[in-house]
């Protein structure tokens, strides 16, 4: 992915939220890339409070107290098998069981100073899960925004290949949604919103503007669209190939989603777009 970067949690990072917060970008999302050592089954490390995540937090929060930082949670950064939840020995995946560690990580985050959760991983009743655990542990002021509506999509690619976190088998198809189905969405944002979302989330972003605008349309939340790595690469090949004006078509897809309902847009491109 052109100018995208594994940034390290001591130098990179820190200068790189400093670029964006002096145009104007002032909420990150962090994604972290652990080492196969620290990968487990059960994705365990995905709730230490020494680990990569809780550390850049506490990093950035002491440098920019009133940055905004969204983080992601689901298992697989963390998981030997590279699955959003826990597999069962003949492949399926574990719902209750995941909602369980979403949960003890999602309290990790909070505890070293996460401003809003955001649950990526399309098991069912985990925002009500996390919700409840978030607020026994006293952390009723940390947000929560809901991958609702995350497609099975092609257009994840580039970001599967830069962190290297392609399932070791299989697909994700049995918790992603469908491509096809855009009824299925209502029925998410339902049951995110009865079990305490504050912001619900359209991923990929262009080509589900149709979702988006339904997300809009049938509930009161902020609606958040991930223009994604397979969108930004295009762009950036288009304009490496000269086949495209690179700028103009960043900033009209970027308005493309703004005009379909999205009150916040998460963007590879956010620095070049402040700038």
């Amino acid at each position: 992915m052109p100018g995208c970067y594994r940034l390290g949690w001591r130098h990179g990072l820190i200068e790189e939220v400093t670029k964006a917060r002096d145009v104007g970008v002032n909420s990150i999302v962090l994604f972290p890339k652990i080492p196969d050592v620290l990968k487990s089954s059960t994705g365990d490390e995905a709730y230490n409070e020494n680990g990569l995540v809780p550390r850049t937090i506490r990093l950035l929060k002491d440098k920019y107290p009133d940055l905004v930082i969204y983080t992601d949670v689901a298992l697989d950064p963390y998981s030997s098998d590279g699955h959003d939840g826990i597999v069962r020995e003949d492949g399926v995946i574990m719902n209750d069981e995941t909602v369980h560690q979403l949960c003890k990580q999602a309290v990790a985050q909070a505890r070293a100073g996460a401003d809003v959760v955001s649950p990526s991983d399309m098991m069912d009743g985990r925002i009500g899960a996390i919700r409840a655990a978030l607020d026994a542990n006293g952390f009723q002021h940390v947000s929560i925004m809901s991958y609702t509506a995350k497609y099975a999509s092609s257009f994840y690619g580039p970001f599967r290949d830069a962190l290297d976190s392609n399932p070791r088998f299989g697909d994700k198809k049995t918790y992603q949604m469908n491509p096809a189905n855009y009824r299925e969405a209502l029925v998410e944002t339902r049951e995110d919103e009865s079990e305490g979302a504050d912001i619900l989330l359209v991923k990929p972003g262009l080509p589900y503007l149709d979702i988006i605008r339904l997300l809009r349309d049938n509930s009161p939340l902020p609606i958040a669209a991930y223009q994604v790595s397979g969108e930004y690469s295009m762009i950036k090949a288009g304009g490496v190939l000269k086949m495209i004006d690179e700028e103009r078509v960043m900033m009209e897809s970027l308005m493309c989603l703004r005009r379909a309902g999205a009150d916040i847009i998460l963007s590879y491109f956010a620095l070049q777009a402040g700038r």
